[in-house]
């Protein structure tokens, strides 16, 4: 190896090693309840406070916000565009989504 070698070498892994730790971060992050219910405020508000017609989300009921969310993505409930939004989330991240609204006070 030549001295040109060995600094590319040491660059990339550097580089590599630097974005490790953060890829475990962005994982655990973009799954996580808050970060995808932050979706959500655009209609019903910051951390699902709406104001005014959009049904508020926080503090319902777990078991409530996960049936809804299912009944949108399977069809059995229309509304203007949560059927569509609905079937962008599979079901564990419905689950945290409500799990995190539910947490939320009114």
């Amino acid at each position: 190896m030549n001295f040109y070698s060995i600094k590319y070498l040491v660059k990339i892994t550097g580089f590599v090693l630097l974005l490790s730790p953060l890829t475990g971060l962005a994982s655990s992050v973009s799954g996580s309840g808050a970060n995808l219910a932050s979706n959500c405020a655009n209609c019903h508000g910051s951390e699902g406070r709406a104001v005014g017609a959009m049904p508020a989300l926080a503090g319902q009921p777990k078991s409530y916000l996960v049936e809804q969310m299912k009944a949108y993505k399977e069809g059995r409930r229309t509304g203007t565009i949560m059927h569509q939004l609905a079937k962008g989330y599979t079901d564990e991240q419905i689950e945290l989504v409500a799990s995190y609204l539910s947490q939320q006070k009114r």
